[in-house]
């Protein structure tokens, strides 16, 4: 890992820690892992900025069952987080573009193994469809 990357992701770090100390800490990694990533769209809102940065109405017709306010909320923490940047461009309306920091493209691997576990569960052919459309 180069200098400029580490002190990247040690920013990146430094933010989670305030984010936690907030929290008052964890009793094991998987609760620190479910409190940075967990919430009805967090996992969603990652996994389609792994791609690429992403424009917030973008991720609103990506995620449509998503209330906007729900939507801003939840970019809100993974921003405070650590795992996405937010940018504002001043254009007329504003826009915002929403993308991953290093600290948040770290969460690929569990994204993937996610992603992967579906797939294997809904190629089951005892799923009922009615679980398939959710």
């Amino acid at each position: 890992m180069t200098e400029s990357r580490f002190s990247v992701f040690q920013a990146d770090r430094l933010q989670v820690c305030r984010c936690r100390s907030n929290m008052g800490g964890f009793q094991n990694p998987v609760e620190a892992t479910l409190f940075l990533i967990g919430g009805k769209y967090k996992p969603l809102i990652l996994w389609y900025l792994i791609g690429k940065p992403l424009h917030y109405m973008e991720l609103q017709r990506m995620i449509s069952k998503a209330m906007p306010k729900m939507l801003s909320q939840q970019l809100r923490g993974l921003e405070e987080c650590g795992m996405m940047h937010r940018e504002v461009i001043p254009d007329k309306p504003p826009r915002t573009i929403c993308s991953l920091t290093t600290f948040g493209r770290s969460i690929i691997p569990v994204l993937n193994a996610m992603c992967n576990w579906g797939t294997s569960f809904l190629d089951r052919p005892d799923i009922q469809p009615s679980c398939r459309d959710v």
